[in-house]
């Protein structure tokens, strides 16, 4: 099917557009420039879905009940609204493919997973009665930005009250989760819009799952909490660790986004440590008030990366052997990186009139026992 094709001419509806999921879907299909989305959930007219379902190009059914108030709410709010679906649809001769959420729970012999089974099953027979393309998806369990805490998610809970210093409960903290994370159900999703869906038989699934027990998620969200005081980030390299923080920092109370920084002032201006990492080394930011200079040090084994960003300066060197001075001018006009290597004393001094920022890292994180720092003037 022809990309601009789909992006102009497609009619999408999604049901339980409000949720989770659709949230997330309705987002992105939009990014990808989708422009005709019929948004479905359980504050709409049924008169509506009526327009919809005579209208649409391919649905995604995402609504659905989780926390019913009633037990009998299971087959109603999940078979039950299937059928009327599939009812609508029949009505209006139209078979489109319908992609459905389901769970990996509909294996299992609980209230919940049979009203998702029993869902399954009525799509199943449509498909075979109709023609239609079917897409269903036995989601584990899903966590991402927008995810409702204290509902039907651990991980949106645990998120939720750790950022809020509130307890968590966790019952056996061996207890493994299978997981997905909401960008790569989208994704997934949209693929399945473009005919390129994962499948086995029947089914569908989001083909990057992660298995990972109570007790790891639980010390990683802690760790993300203590990491703001310790100026830490967590391992970028491992991908359900960078998945977990973005989703962690979206439940931040909205009013402490920001946390202070220790910042060491004094007559020449001021400096601040930004990002301590024990592999990727230290960020600070040096602050040098006009006329000032800083550094007439140089160090063994630790190196540097100065980038001033704002002012104008000089960076001098000089082999702690040799008299020759070497001068590199700097500017926030005209940004580049000065390698500090070893072995060479060093300073910054600012020529300008108005402060001078520098972007300062270096190869490890300060030690006050072992700063690998000895002063001489260059």
């Amino acid at each position: 099917m022809n990309y601009e094709r789909q992006t102009w001419d497609m009619k999408i509806l999604v049901t339980g557009a409000k949720g989770f999921i659709g949230k997330n879907l309705v987002a992105e299909l939009k990014n990808r420039k989708y422009t005709d989305i019929y948004e479905y959930d359980i504050d709409s007219d049924i008169y509506e879905l009526e327009e919809y379902c005579r209208e649409a190009d391919f649905i995604f059914h995402l609504a659905g009940i989780n926390r019913p108030k009633d037990q009998d709410d299971y087959m109603k709010g999940n078979a039950g609204f299937i059928s009327t679906l599939l009812d609508i649809l029949k009505n209006h001769k139209n078979n489109c493919p319908i992609m459905i959420s389901s769970s990996i729970q509909a294996e299992l012999d609980n209230l919940y997973g049979k009203s998702k089974k029993a869902g399954e099953d009525i799509l199943i027979n449509y498909s075979k009665e109709t023609g239609a393309k079917i897409l269903i998806y036995r989601f584990p369990n899903v966590f991402g930005k927008w995810c409702r805490p204290n509902y039907n998610s651990a991980i949106a809970t645990f998120c939720y009250n750790i950022a809020r210093d509130l307890p968590i409960t966790v019952n056996d903290p061996n207890v493994v989760l299978s997981l997905v994370y909401i960008d790569d159900v989208v994704n997934e999703l949209i693929n399945a819009l473009e005919g390129k869906e994962n499948r086995k038989g029947y089914f569908c699934e989001v083909p990057i799952v992660y298995r990972v027990s109570l007790g790891e998620i639980v010390r990683l969200l802690y760790s993300f909490k203590k990491s703001r005081e310790e100026l830490s980030i967590p391992d970028m390299s491992d991908d359900f660790t960078k998945k977990l923080y973005s989703t962690y920092l979206s439940y931040l109370p909205e009013d402490k986004f920001g946390y202070e920084l220790k910042m060491n002032i004094d007559n020449r201006g001021s400096f601040t440590e930004f990002i301590r990492t024990p592999d990727r080394g230290q960020v600070s930011v040096n602050i040098s008030k006009p006329g000032i200079t800083k550094g007439n040090h140089w160090h063994h084994t630790k190196i540097e990366k100065f980038l001033v960003v704002s002012g104008k300066g000089v960076i001098r060197f000089r082999k702690i052997d040799s008299d020759e001075v070497i001068e590199y001018y700097v500017s926030g006009d005209k940004l580049q990186i000065i390698d500090i290597p070893t072995g060479y004393t060093h300073n910054i001094e600012n020529l300008g009139d108005t402060d001078m920022v520098t972007i300062m890292w270096a190869n490890e994180p300060f030690d006050p026992e072992k700063p690998d720092t000895y002063y001489m003037e260059v």
